[in-house]
Parts: structure tokens; sequence; C-alpha cells
């Protein structure tokens, strides 16, 4: 039985890729990783998101998602996959335990017969469609909880003043029955199937003791079980909360119009794409779309992580979510409700449970083997202590009873889970979208982070940095108004920047004439009578019959890597743009804190080799490499990953074979990219550098989470493992015990959801 994890977007919403619309190179992401064993979870730990064909299922394949209440154990989960593969018409199985969610892939007709199956075995399962979040089961009321555990506590108190010991029986059983009938009924299901969970193990404990006449610890250990399943619940929600709070920060209805004259409340369900939608000042976005008219002030913090509200211009994309400011907001819906970014998000978050932390697939080997192991000691200690030792058969069974009840790992496999739910939810509200436990366990291992230039380091937006006078320095401003009257009639992304440099130039443009751009060469105009020309120099210098000398100024433009535009006319060249990027603020902070944490840095690039240096040794980059093909990034990542762990940062085609073959490829400014989003290992929702050393604080983080859980989970173990064998422990003390490491393991990973996830590990 193959297990996938896959996430779906809609064809037909056109998102702009913001990051490629300014890079010096038109990038897109084809991850090639392999797939890896599957997980408690039963998916595939493939990246989450990772759609590569061999796992999509055939057109015959229908999907049934299944809200299972019951479902909270590695035992369960077991027990549903034996169940259902049995079945000819199932195709695919996947799970998520977090969200006690079942998906199939079955074959035309087959729903009934796998709800009929699942109710089979004891679970009471609910159909459901993906994009909605099930509740959380209702269990056993806490108030009869409280009232088993106070009567538990007053057979406790019946026994040791030697009272009435017909009370005591009757005080103890209905303690039992007031908390333990869905214990038992669960329990007697996984017996009958053959599986040994939590509810049959303490349902053959209960019953031992109650053989053994021991009313008020059967009572104990019942009670005191239903509490710490009721306390296990409740601290597990808080993570489940973590990630679909996400999608509770769209809202449920919208003010929606068709032609903008007619408006009305409806669902947003319901909308459309290409319904015009109103949003009022202070309300949130329901939909994706794109700004119909207006200035807009949003803040897509949730997203991008950003401390400060965003402007947009009419044709700029809004995301679901995100804050109206000040004035009211009118956009254009660009996507349905559960293909907003916002729900994409979501959706691969909670899949993201899928690629397994090593950590992880080590304590599901580990637990895999443990309960069967403690089984068959306890049955050895009940039959053959009597015989070899001098133990009477009375003590024998107790302490068998007593490891019964610590064989199941319950607390020992949740240890891991939540601590990387929660991480992975800390990280998409830091604007980070990780697609698996295992990138973000791994990322604290990169010993070498190689850089794109354009985009990562830098803003990806050429401006004019320089401008020289090559003529007469006082028609200066006359020339400035000569370059921008052309400049502003270019789309060549020198020209722009140029005209937006060149702001304090107001030039008079009613005469000009014959306007025409030249492919490879600029844009000449008739002004004045004279023909003027901005572009390379070989072709302006045409105009002139002896051109002007060229200052040292040229050669100091070229050796900074910036792009040369010339102005000239038929006097000669008038003036020296220099055109180039810019390196983002900070940089050279961020390369710094990564070598701080022992990550050697990079810089790939396929742009020319001074505009590489200049960038490279600003950032504080000691090693780069420019004029690169695909091919030679990814012979770059190869030889290094022989040395340590290789990630890659970039964002698209001419870094795809590279970021394909680096042990971590992070998407830099995914946002509104589906395809940066749903094949990157690791997608950065914005440009922001300084969420690359965030992204290795909290790995190292949630690393000394994982071995914090999986410590004190095996520890509390192995202790009461010696001390049953010991004769020290209680049933009702190893109970206590289990509880404790749950609720340990569970508070101890909820620690990620905070600001502390991020400090110096």
């Amino acid at each position: 039985m193959k297990t996938t994890s896959q996430v779906t977007s809609s064809p037909q919403t056109p998102e702009p890729n913001v990051a490629q619309s300014s890079h010096e190179h038109d990038h897109s992401h084809d991850h090639g990783h392999s797939c890896q064993p599957t997980n408690v979870c039963g998916a595939a730990a493939c990246g989450a998101g990772v759609a590569d064909g061999s796992t999509v299922p055939p057109s015959t394949d229908k999907r049934l998602y299944v809200y299972v209440p019951e479902m909270d154990c590695p035992a369960e989960e077991q027990m549903i996959r034996n169940k259902l593969s049995k079945l000819s018409e199932v195709r695919d199985i996947e799970f998520d335990l977090m969200q006690r969610q079942l998906l199939v892939h079955h074959d035309e007709g087959a729903r009934d017969n796998i709800l009929s199956n699942l109710r089979a075995l004891g679970f009471n399962p609910v159909q459901h469609n993906e994009s909605v979040t099930a509740k959380p089961p209702a269990g056993v009321s806490v108030w009869r909880i409280a009232a088993s555990v106070g009567l538990a506590l007053t057979a406790e108190g019946l026994g040791w003043l030697g009272l009435s010991e017909l009370g005591v029986i009757a005080v103890s059983l209905v303690a039992i029955l007031l908390s333990g009938l869905s214990v038992y009924r669960k329990g007697f299901v996984a017996l009958k199937n053959g599986q040994l969970n939590i509810n049959a193990l303490m349902s053959i404990a209960v019953t031992g003791a109650v053989l053994l006449r021991q009313w008020p610890e059967a009572a104990m250990v019942m009670s005191l079980f239903t509490l710490a399943e009721w306390l296990e619940a409740r601290a597990l929600d808080k993570a489940r909360v973590a990630v679909d709070s996400l999608m509770q920060l769209s809202p449920d209805t919208v003010m929606a119009s068709q032609d903008g004259q007619q408006w009305q409340s409806m669902p947003a369900q319901t909308v459309q794409v290409g319904t015009w939608l109103r949003v009022a000042p202070g309300e949130r976005l329901a939909l994706d779309g794109y700004l119909l008219e207006g200035l807009a002030i949003v803040n897509q913090a949730h997203i991008t992580g950003e401390s400060a509200p965003v402007e947009k211009t009419p044709g700029q994309q809004l995301y679901a979510g995100s804050i109206n400011g000040m004035s009211e907001l009118r956009y254009q819906a660009s996507a349905a409700f559960d293909q907003t970014l916002l729900a994409r998000i979501a959706r691969s978050v909670q899949q993201a449970q899928a690629n397994k932390a090593p950590v992880q697939r080590m304590v599901d080997q580990f637990a895999r083997y443990y309960t069967p192991i403690v089984v068959l000691l306890a049955v050895g200690v009940a039959l053959l202590l009597p015989l070899l030792a001098s133990w009477s058969w009375y003590d024998a069974i107790y302490k068998a009873l007593v490891l019964l009840v610590i064989a199941c790992p319950c607390a020992l496999v949740i240890s891991t889970p939540i601590a990387v739910v929660s991480a992975l939810a800390q990280a998409a509200r830091m604007g980070i979208l990780v697609k698996g436990g295992a990138y973000l366990e791994k990322a604290r291992h990169i010993r070498y982070l190689a850089l794109d230039k354009t985009g990562t380091i830098t803003k990806g937006q050429p401006s004019l940095q320089h401008r020289y006078v090559l003529a007469e320095p006082l028609r200066q401003a006359v020339y400035q108004q000569w370059a921008k009257m052309l400049a502003e009639r270019s789309d060549h992304p020198a020209s722009q920047a140029v005209a937006q440099g060149l702001d304090d130039a107001t030039p008079n443009a009613q005469d000009i004439g014959e306007f025409e751009a030249i492919p490879g060469a600029g844009v000449q105009a008739r002004y004045q009578g004279q023909t003027l020309r901005l572009g390379k120099r070989s072709w302006v210098a045409e105009l002139a019959t002896t051109p002007q000398p060229l200052l040292a100024a040229d050669h100091e433009a070229a050796k900074m890597g910036a792009s040369l535009v010339y102005l000239g006319s038929s006097d000669g060249l008038l003036m020296l743009f220099a055109v180039m990027d810019q390196l983002k603020e900070d940089a050279p902070a961020v390369i710094k804190q990564l070598h701080r944490l022992g990550i050697e840095t990079a810089v790939l690039s396929g742009d020319h080799p001074a505009a590489v240096q200049y960038m490279a040794e600003r950032a504080g980059v000691k090693e780069y490499q420019a004029s690169l093909l695909p091919q030679d990034k990814l012979d770059w990542v190869t030889e290094k990953s022989t040395q340590g762990a290789v990630a890659m940062v970039g964002d698209g085609i001419n870094d795809a074979p590279a970021l394909a073959r680096a042990d971590i490829g992070i998407a830099m400014g995914a946002l509104g990219s589906d395809m940066a989003i749903e094949t990157a290992d690791i997608a950065l929702m914005d440009d922001e550098l300084h969420k690359l050393p965030a992204l290795i604080l909290l790995s190292h983080r949630l690393h000394r989470v994982l071995v914090e859980n999986i410590s004190v989970a095996l520890g509390i173990k192995l202790l009461f493992l010696v001390l049953a064998l010991m004769g020290m422990a209680s049933m009702w003390m190893a109970v206590f015990a289990d509880v404790g490491a749950s609720l340990l393991v569970v508070v101890n990973s909820l620690r990620l959801l905070g600001k502390g996830g991020l400090r110096q590990a």
C-alpha cells in the first residue's frame, strides 16, 4: 500500500510572480528529492506538496476525506490501515493524526463500503470536505471524569480505613463504569482486530486488578487514565489550533458584486473568481485578488511576517487574511476560498507532517518494537517468575499488570509530531513555509549556503546610482531633462531606472517627435531640431563626428558592475548614467549572523564578474562565482555536498538544478508563486534575508525540544519498567507517570509556538 501527500492548486488562479518581475532571471523551481520511508501519519515522507507524477492516482480515483474522532494514536492508524488495505477498491491512504483526519483514494462507488468498515472498527467517521476543519472529539464529559476520580479516591480512603469491603467494591465499580465504558469498548474492538493499543492494555490491566480484588486501585487506574486522556486531548488541541488559526484569519462572509453597483453579503466559499469585493477599513480580506482602484494600505504580516503595513496600487495582488487600512478597498477575486494563498499555506503546514524528521523516524522504529517487547516481558513475569523464583502468583500477576500499563508508547510517539507541528506553525507565522519536519530539522546541519545574487542578496530592482557630465557641466540640468524625456518613453529596465532616478528633472516634451526604440541599442527622438539618443555608448557615439573622451567615471562605474547608459546628440556624448541593482540593507548583518552559526556562504550568479564581485564583497561573502550556467551551479552544489549539508537559495529556473540537488532548496521571494510554494523544500514568503538565520535558529530549537521530549518520555518509561520489576511501582503510579510524561512533552513542545523558538540555540 503506497501513501502520498500532495497539495493541489487551482490552474485558473492568475497569480503574478512578484519575485520574478524584476529579477535578472526568469525562475521557477522543479524539485527532485526522492521519497523517504512511510511515517507515523502514513504519508510517504516526500515533501508535502511535491507532485512527481509517479504518485498521482489514475483517472478513476476518488477522494474521501474522513474525520475520525477516536484516531489519536499510531495503534488506531495501524488498525485502520490493516482493515482498509484489504479492500481492493482502496488505492491509497493518507493519515493526519494531529488533525484526526484520513484521506482515502478509492475507485468509483467505494465510499459507503469504506465508511462501514471504519464503523466496524468501532470508530465514528464523519465525511467532510478537505477545506473543513473538524472539531475535536467530545469524549467523556469532565463532570463524569471528576466524579470518577472523586469516587476512586473515596474507595482508596475506605480501603485504607478498613471499612466495609462491599462498600469499597460498590464505590470502585461506579467509578470504573463512569469513566471506563468507552475505554473497554475501544479496547475490545482493538483486541478483536489484533491490536494492542492503549485502550486494550488499560482494559486488561484494570480487569486484572479487579480479579486480584484490588478494587480501589482498579478504580484509580481507570479514572486517572481517563483524566489523562482528557488533559492530553486539550493540550494537543492547542497545537492543532495553531495550524487551524491560519484559515480562521479570513472571514466567512464578504460584500460582493458582479458589476460594482449592486452589493450583497454572501458566504466567501461561494464567491467565484472575477467577482468584485468590498472591504471596510479595519476588516480582513476573505479572498485573494487584485486591487481595482485607489491606493490601499494592508497588513499582510500573517503571510510575509512583515512588521509594517504595505502599500498596494491598482493591479497589485492582495491576499486573504490581510487587514485593510483606513479607507474602503475594492478588489477583484482571483482565487476560490479553498485555493487562496492562505488556504494553500494552511494545507501545506498540515501535510508537512508527512515528511518526518530523522528523530521522528527513529522514535517510530523504537515504538514499533517497544510495546510487543514489554507485553512479552509482562507475560514472562506473570508465568515464569512464580516457577523460577520465589514470587507468589499474586505478586507476579500484579507486576505484570503494572508492566502492561507502561507498555503503550503513546507519550513517546506524541513527543515528536507535536513538537514538529508547533515549529512548522511558528515558521508559517514568520512567513517561512517549510515542507516537512525533515527539512526543518535538517536545517541545523547546513554547512554551506549558496545564494543567487539578484533578488536574493540584492533588491532585484535596478536604480540610478551615479550620473556624470561628459560635456558642458553648466548644461547638466538641460541634459537631465533630455534624458528623462527619452527614458520615460522606454520600457527597458535601465531606462526606467534612469527616469525614476531623475525625479528632479522636469522636461518639456511638447516638441518631441519621431521617437523610436532600437532593440539592443536604445531609444532616439527629434527634439528642437536635433537628434537625441539614450542607450549604448557605441550606438550613441555614432551621432558625433568626434566623440568626447571618456572620463575615469566610465571605468569606475564598470568596475562596480553597473549598466552604463549614455545620452548623446550631434554635439557628442553628453552624460553617463550608471544603473545597477541595490544590495539589501540587512544583507551584511545577515551574512555575519550566518557565519557566526558556522555556515559558509557563497554567491553563485549568472551575472557578469564585476557586478557579482562588487555585491558579494559589500555583503561580506568571500566566495563568489559569476557568469554561471545552471549546470555550473549544480556542479558547485554537488562538489560541496561531499563535504557537508548544502542549502541553495534561489528563485527559479536558472537555479532549479542546484535547488534540486541541494540537501535543502530554499525559494526566495515565493509570495504569490504557486510553483515555489508547492515545490520548494522551504519557501520564504517575501524577500527578507533575515529569515534565513531565523530558520536555522528555529531548527536548532526544534532539535533540542525533540531530544528533551524523547529523553523525558523514554526516561520515565524505563524508570518505571525497572521499578515495576523491583516491585516498587503500583498500577496507579504507572498511570500517573504515563500521564505526566505525555503532558510534559506536550507543554514542552508548545513552547515552540512562542518567541523562545527563535533564541540562540
